[in-house]
């Protein structure tokens, strides 16, 4: 009975496990708040990476805050959920394109 039970619990997790797998890949790709350029988080520096997010977030229509809070969140969101095997290097990039965000729209 106790194999059962183990054989069952097993079957459910690796269930799971495939269906949600990729769900934060799944929010950067489709996201109804952005449209965003292929790539965006892979670009070259963090000018770059912060210069696109903002232009997406001013060009999008559905949005439902303020074009700096969009573009944050989705950077926010990709550093914390879809990036979370970000090398060192990676990640400081990252962090650095919220400080040129924060230039671009004069929030310090």
């Amino acid at each position: 009975m106790a194999k059962k039970r183990k054989r069952k619990a097993a079957a459910k997790r690796s269930h799971k496990k495939s269906t949600t797998r990729r769900w934060s890949q799944h929010v950067t790709e489709t996201s109804d708040a952005l449209t965003l350029d292929d790539g965006v988080f892979t670009k070259g520096s963090a000018k770059t990476i912060a210069l696109s997010l903002k232009h997406s977030a001013e060009r999008s229509h559905r949005r439902q805050s303020s074009p700096y809070r969009s573009a944050m969140s989705m950077l926010t969101f990709y550093i914390n959920r879809g990036g979370k095997g970000l090398s060192a290097a990676r990640k400081k990039k990252l962090e650095q394109a919220k400080d040129e965000l924060r230039a671009l729209y004069d929030k310090d």
